[in-house]
């Protein structure tokens, strides 16, 4: 009897034993996960951008360190309390749409958050043309948009947008978009309230920072889209002997934004309108090459920058730039453009597109923004409505 007594205890000490060396080896689990967890948290670089997926793959594959035998004490509870992926806000950054080198910017370097119909036509129509590559708007007046749904939200604020998935919208944070640039110093000390043409300087200093540091295409938001550029380092003529700024394109952090920022701060007039513009590439351009006058509708290089005939971007010279709210008896087929240029700081009568006129403008709108368009007809519609006395 009492050995039968002494074998039961022996068994229950060595089932207790074993019951707790076992749960002891859970705890472990959960506590080598949890410190590879944090782990990798630590050591990712939240200033980079990054998608949430990002720590959760890591976290898996951290997991999948883990010996044989520490798997096969990984319970049902914890894989899902660990591993499956949860509802989660993904992360968004400019620096992230435009990883690829080729997107489309655009500036609105006031506190407005009412663009005009040009604004919006210039945006729609390179979402258009450009419909596989990013189209983003930098717009001064916004708050901090981070996630996806931020930015999904504010661009369905303009409903003639948020039909187009390549198009994006963000803030234009001035401090973030100069850091790393000889831009930055000169920004700093800049006393904003005695520059004459700020908004038009603080756009010149934007364009240039962001396509040095994310490379692509700028254009200014009164340039319609009509068929894609196809040169990728590029300057566009306005004459054979001036460039503009108004329209360019380069690979990531090509030598040419580059000595165009340090030319900007070297030789900052901001007194004198168009010289940290159109005035500054053409210097910039004069330093590397002498130009020659264009032969019909040639392009010119210089190094390995196309100086673009001005046909492809001003087919209707400034001084003429009233004919795009005329009525033509004959439309022009713009068949050697890529942008047309609509001049509208030339604009001091605020002339607009009106549906239903048959200015050269409204077939332009109809033909290359067709959403704002007819957001116009609508809104003209509504108002013709409201404005119509009631019968008795």
């Amino acid at each position: 009897m009492l050995k039968a007594f002494k074998i039961v205890t022996f068994v229950l000490i060595i089932t207790v034993s074993g019951l707790l060396i076992k749960q002891n080896s859970i705890s472990n689990i959960y506590f080598i996960i949890a410190e590879l967890f944090n782990s990798n948290a630590r050591n990712l670089n939240y200033s980079a951008s990054w998608r949430a997926d990002n720590l959760f793959n890591q976290t898996g594959e951290s997991a999948s360190a883990v010996t044989m035998k520490s798997k096969v004490l990984l319970s049902e509870g914890v894989d899902k309390f660990l591993l499956k992926p949860t509802k989660r806000t993904v992360t968004l950054s400019p620096r992230e749409i435009l990883r690829k080198g080729d997107g489309i910017i655009f500036l609105e370097t006031t506190n407005s958050l009412r663009p005009s119909s040009l604004v919006l036509c210039a945006i729609e129509s390179a979402a258009h043309v450009y419909h596989n590559r990013p189209v983003v708007f930098f717009m001064k007046g916004l708050t901090d948009i981070t996630t996806m749904e931020e930015e999904s939200q504010i661009r369905n604020t303009f409903p003639t947008l948020a039909t187009y998935k390549n198009v994006y919208i963000f803030p234009l944070r001035l401090e973030e978009i100069f850091e790393d640039t000889p831009l930055l110093p000169w920004y700093k000390k800049i006393n904003v309230t005695m520059e004459p043409h700020w908004i038009h300087v603080l756009s010149d200093a934007c364009r240039l920072a962001l396509i040095w540091k994310h490379g692509g295409v700028y254009m200014d938001t009164d340039f319609i889209s009509v068929s894609p550029i196809p040169d990728v380092n590029f300057v566009a003529a306005q004459s054979s002997t001036e460039s503009s700024n108004g329209v360019f394109g380069f690979q990531l952090q090509h030598y040419f934004p580059w000595n165009s920022m340090e030319n900007f701060v070297e030789n900052y007039n901001g007194a004198v309108w168009g010289h940290q513009g159109p005035q500054l590439f053409t210097r910039v351009l004069e330093r590397q090459c002498d130009l020659p006058t264009f032969r019909a509708l040639e392009d010119l290089m210089c190094g390995n920058i196309s100086f673009l005939n001005p046909q492809h971007f001003y087919p209707i010279p400034y001084p003429s730039w009233k004919q795009y709210y005329q009525v033509w008896e004959k439309l022009p087929n713009f068949n050697n453009s890529y942008s047309l240029h609509l001049w509208n700081y030339m604009n001091k009568e605020n002339k607009t597109v009106v549906p239903g006129t048959n200015t050269l403008a409204t077939h332009l709108y109809q033909q290359h923004c067709p959403y704002t368009y007819d957001e116009l007809r609508k809104n003209q519609a509504n108002h013709t409505r409201k404005s119509t006395p009631l019968r008795n």
